[in-house]
């Protein structure tokens, strides 16, 4: 509590020292060291000490000027009482101020000037040799006092080091929190991008198949319907799945499934063709193993790929190629939409999400209308991840 309210008032902590030194003075001039006995305080080191303590009062505001008062005041009651047997105690706590608020250089400096002035006035008054007896205590207790005063402002600006570094850390990690919620918002867009278009896409060309077909073709009609159950379950438990990752405390193996790979591409293809699209699937090259991030990049890919053909196309056929190099996977889905047949502009997330996961892992996607009509995709994705890529 003490230390607390020191804290708070400034001026309280810097008059306190003068009156502690006037107090023991008063009691030190009760003493006889001849053996008399205890007496009454002489007024006169009491006043000498109170003289000097006086500029105490603004140690803090004014260190140096305080020091060259203090010890002036100090010099002149050892040269005008060469019997005085108090220390300059009002030099010393100003010489301590003065090495806690200033340069280590000043203090120094000033320290080892006014411990020479106080050893050598006292051994002058005194007829004693200056580094001897109480001359040399005198000049010792001036060192120290600067050592102190040094040693608590080097603790004081290492304190303050230290809370600064914690203030920069805490700000860079709610930097690096803020900036990951950022991408795993993203990521999280991004995937409920991909299963939500595909799926709704599916399930709205079906439905137009099942509404055209319904009075002349019942049997079709019907089919039609049954793909749009499938289609629909399948969105759902893509759903639950990717919303499902929400809710997992950790990053086990458990919440990472499952994932979407390239073996999933006939099912994948199975329910675009079920749409009204004829959809085939060439494989070219020696099939290779595949990192499962690249697995999972190539099937969102291949996946929105043929979403956008469904949705602005308006194309009756599509080519998928996996063509397996030494160490990149080049997919490239083409199709036989003409220009100016989709039916509505769409909102580019689908290019933007492809482009997106490729850089993620190391890999590049183009894309494009080509010269004889139709639309192409292509991606180059990495067989091997990159430690820093995966």
């Amino acid at each position: 509590m003490t230390r607390r309210l020191l804290a708070r008032h400034e001026r309280l902590r810097d008059v306190l020292p003068a009156v502690v030194l006037v107090l023991v003075a008063a009691v030190a001039s009760a003493g006889d060291a001849g053996g008399s006995g205890w007496h009454a305080p002489r007024l006169g080191a009491a006043a000498w000490t109170a003289l000097a303590g006086a500029p105490l009062v603004v140690r803090s505001r004014w260190p140096l000027p305080v020091l060259l008062a203090s010890l002036a005041v100090d010099l002149a009651h050892m040269a005008v009482v060469p019997t005085a047997s108090l220390t300059p105690a009002a030099s010393l706590v100003a010489l301590y101020t003065l090495a806690t608020r200033s340069g280590r250089r000043t203090a120094w400096a000033v320290g080892l000037t006014a411990s020479a002035l106080i050893t050598a006035v006292y051994a002058i008054a005194n007829s004693e040799p200056p580094f001897a007896g109480l001359s040399l205590l005198r000049f010792d207790l001036a060192i120290a006092a600067t050592a102190l005063g040094d040693a608590v402002r080097t603790r004081r600006r290492h304190l303050a080091e230290v809370e600064a570094r914690a203030v920069r850390a805490e700000r860079t990690r709610e930097e690096e929190a803020r900036r990951r919620v950022t991408e795993e918002r993203v990521r999280i867009a991004r995937e409920l991008h991909d299963v939500v278009a595909h799926h709704i896409t599916l399930v709205n060309a079906q439905a137009g198949v099942a509404h055209h077909l319904m009075r002349d073709d019942p049997d079709r009609a019907y089919e039609a319907l049954a793909h749009i159950k499938e289609t629909s379950r399948a969105a759902l438990d893509e759903l639950r799945a990717t919303v499902g990752l929400l809710r997992q405390p950790d990053d086990g193996p458990d919440s990472r499934a499952p994932i979407p790979r390239l073996a999933d591409l006939d099912a994948l293809v199975g329910g675009v063709r079920a749409g009204g699209l004829s959809v085939q699937v060439v494989p070219t090259g020696t099939p290779r193993p595949v990192a499962a991030t690249t697995e999972l990049t190539a099937y969102r890919i291949v996946q929105e790929a043929l979403t956008n053909t469904h949705k602005h196309a308006a194309a009756t056929k599509a080519e998928v190629t996996l063509d397996y190099g030494p160490d990149r996977l080049r997919i490239t889905v083409t199709d036989d939409g003409r220009t100016g047949s989709a039916p509505g502009p769409g909102t580019g997330h689908g290019l933007i999400g492809m482009h997106e996961r490729a850089t993620a892992i190391g890999g590049t996607v183009t894309a494009g209308p080509l010269p004889g009509g139709g639309f192409q995709v292509v991606a180059e994705l990495p067989l091997a991840l990159a430690p820093t890529s995966a």
